[in-house]
């Protein structure tokens, strides 16, 4: 996962790019009066670079500059659409697109406002087929002058990875808006959020590396790679198939018919997919894959911009739907883009399945609501992509993050509770890790050591603390706080809890062991007061509490990069062993493939099949709980139907799909 960049969170925040923000009446820009019919309003709230640590500004951005900014509308009858999906659509309902915009999407004449006013400043405008999104370019000049802002030049540093299982980021020079942006009251009333103000490129991915003082027996400098025969990791697309019950299908179906759309914020390697396809896992692709680069693209493939992270997305899904085709919709890492990409996937509805191993935590999003950087629009953004997905029929999954119950550390550095966005959202499949069995040799400046895990458990990296603190040198205790690892998961503060969540045992409870307990407390916004450091215990006791909001994640396969996956990409030097909660979505995005195409249909959005009673026996719980079996925080809760660990546990496929029937 690359994630581990306290700095470039607080960066992220006050650009106000790539983070998303619940429905929270708080949380936009104060207006000073009531506002008339021709009073302006903030719709996006302003930024501050000057405030961000170790960035600076060194003036405004030229007039010339130019700029794609997009502008969110609000989807009418939402909420009768909510609970329409979260209850489940029949496929005999599924709506094309017209029907979608007809319904939900807004209004011509109010889109016609929005584009003539924008028009008037010399601002091209293009509309998405469902009404909800309107994608503008022009200059910086254009938009200073349509919403009344000033945008600055600033250069943030480059980040490192302080828990070494991804790369450091780039250096970025980027524009940003330097107070909130302005809309006649006209237009603002039907404005959800204006992205693009920022070039910042503010989104992590979920992919994990192995342990940094991860050395194979043999003494290779990747033994795995070298040797697919060891059992501890290399496996493929097949090994998943085989272990989550996939291959049952495969006499029928293989995808063939659908098409597999992937989300991402990095441009693809060309031609790594055809080479994982052909020479890695041996599959015999007869789909196509096509790239689509969305508001321009991402730029050149990079490990620094996270190609290896688009690569294994393509890789993984298309193996498993080896008959399906699968589309990338690469996209710039700016908040506009991610939104844009997702809008892509449904506006064109061309794939089954889309999904996304980017996001950031909710912490950091909170914080940028309560500091007035951020309108609250922006979650809402995410979710009406997602309900557009459903109401078509379209499945959508998403990784839960790999810094366990603490993914907040990973980009704001507080050391709280949090969980993911866009993994929080009620319309999308949230997907979590387990770890398999498996031997670990460490080595380091203070000798060797192993690390065993002796069963199939919730994904976290305290079996590991102990063997890398012996080679490492380090105590116990500083290794435990540079390394909390595993499954992402649980209760979101953003989101609600689901209508599917409420009568399952176990998505409002929790049983933890708790390592690591959050001190030094400090206001990170106003309002929000968050800790930024830990004291460690080594032998926590197992308690037991009530959480509330949606409960992350909903299911979960191998995601321990010590038992993961054979990846390949040039920007990452070729072949390389890689796990992270990114790999499951696109694996279960290549499954759902297989699963329509035996089908027959589209299948939609899974979660309320995958909360039904009927799903009681789809699922493989880990419910123990202990120290061996947790996210870093959250353990098993015994005897009920879900954890917060790893949601409702690992998928039998072949099951899962007859109750789809």
């Amino acid at each position: 996962m690359i994630r581990m960049r306290s700095a470039r969170l607080a960066a992220g925040i006050l650009l106000g790019a790539g983070l998303v923000a619940a429905p929270l009446t708080a949380s936009t820009a104060a207006v000073a009066s009531t506002p008339g019919p021709n009073t302006p309003t903030p719709v996006l709230s302003g930024i501050n670079a000057a405030d961000i640590p170790g960035a600076s500004v060194f003036g405004n951005t030229p007039p010339s500059t130019p700029e794609t900014v997009s502008f969110v509308l609000k989807m009418r009858n939402e909420t009768s659409l909510g609970t329409a999906v979260e209850q489940g659509i029949p496929s005999s309902d599924y709506l094309s697109v017209s029907q979608f915009a007809a319904e939900y999407g807004q209004s011509a004449s109010n889109i016609g406002a929005l584009t003539h006013y924008l028009a008037g400043f010399g601002i091209t405008t293009s509309v998405y087929a469902n009404g909800l999104d309107v994608v503008a370019s022009g200059t910086a000049g254009d938009f200073n002058n349509a919403l009344t802002i000033t945008e600055e030049q600033v250069t943030v540093p480059a980040q490192s990875d302080q828990a070494a299982i991804g790369p450091s980021s780039r250096q970025q020079t980027v524009y940003t808006n330097n107070k909130a942006p302005l809309l006649p009251y006209r237009l603002a009333s039907f404005v959800t959020a204006i992205l693009g103000l920022s070039d910042y490129g503010a989104y992590d991915s979920d992919i994990a590396k192995p342990a940094s003082a991860d050395h194979p027996q043999q003494g290779n400098s990747n033994a795995c790679v070298a040797d697919f025969g060891l059992t501890n990791g290399c496996h493929l697309p097949q090994d998943f198939a085989k272990m989550y019950d996939l291959n049952p299908l495969y006499a029928k179906a293989d995808g063939a018919g659908q098409t597999v759309g992937i989300v991402t914020l990095a441009a693809v390697d060309p031609g790594a997919p055809e080479y994982f396809w052909a020479n890695v896992a041996h599959v015999n692709r007869t789909g196509t894959f096509t790239v689509d680069n969305v508001d321009g693209g991402p730029g050149a493939p990079s490990s620094t911009s996270g190609s290896g992270e688009t690569d294994l997305d393509v890789e993984q899904s298309g193996a498993l739907a080896p008959g399906a085709n699968v589309i990338d919709y690469q996209a710039p890492n700016t908040d506009y883009g991610f939104v844009d990409a997702f809008f892509t996937a449904a506006s064109q509805d061309l794939a089954s399945g889309v999904s996304a191993s980017w996001g950031g935590s909710e912490t950091s999003i909170e914080a940028s609501i309560l500091s007035g950087t951020e309108s609250a629009g922006y979650v809402q953004s995410f979710d009406e992509a997602f309900l557009e997905m459903a109401a078509q029929g379209q499945s959508a999954f998403t990784s839960s993050a790999d810094y366990g119950a603490y993914t907040a550390v990973a980009d704001i550095g507080t050391t709280n509770l949090s969980a993911d966005n866009p993994a929080d959202s009620p319309y999308v499949t949230a997907c979590g890790g387990t770890s398999l069995p498996g031997t670990t040799y460490l080595s380091g400046p203070d000798g060797t050591a192993t690390a065993t895990n002796n069963h199939t458990r919730i994904w976290g990296w305290d079996y590991l603390w102990a063997g890398i603190a012996q080679v490492s040198g380090t105590t116990l205790a500083s290794t435990a706080e540079s390394n909390p690892i595993g499954s992402g998961g649980g209760f979101s503060v953003l989101e609600s809890e689901p209508g599917y969540q409420k009568d399952v045992s176990g998505t409002s409870v929790f049983h933890a062991v708790e390592y690591l307990t959050p001190t030094d407390y400090t206001q990170v916004a106003p309002g929000l007061t968050e800790p930024e450091a830990w004291t460690f215990n080594p032998t926590p006791s197992v308690t037991s509490g009530t959480g509330t909001g949606r409960a992350v994640p909903d299911l979960a396969t191998d995601a321990d990069p010590q038992t993961g996956y054979l990846v390949y990409g040039a920007s990452d030097g070729g072949l390389a062993e890689y796990g992270g909660t990114s790999f499951v979505d696109p694996q279960l995005n290549g499954a759902n493939a297989v699963i329509d195409s035996y089908l027959g249909h589209r299948v939609g959005f899974w979660n309320p099949v995958l909360y039904s009673p009927a799903a009681s026996g789809v699922f493989t719980q880990l419910n123990t709980a202990s120290t061996s079996n947790d996210n870093i925080y959250y353990t098993g809760n015994p005897g009920d139907q879900y954890n917060e660990g790893i949601g409702l546990g690992q998928p039998n496929l072949a099951r899962l799909a007859g109750l789809f029937g």
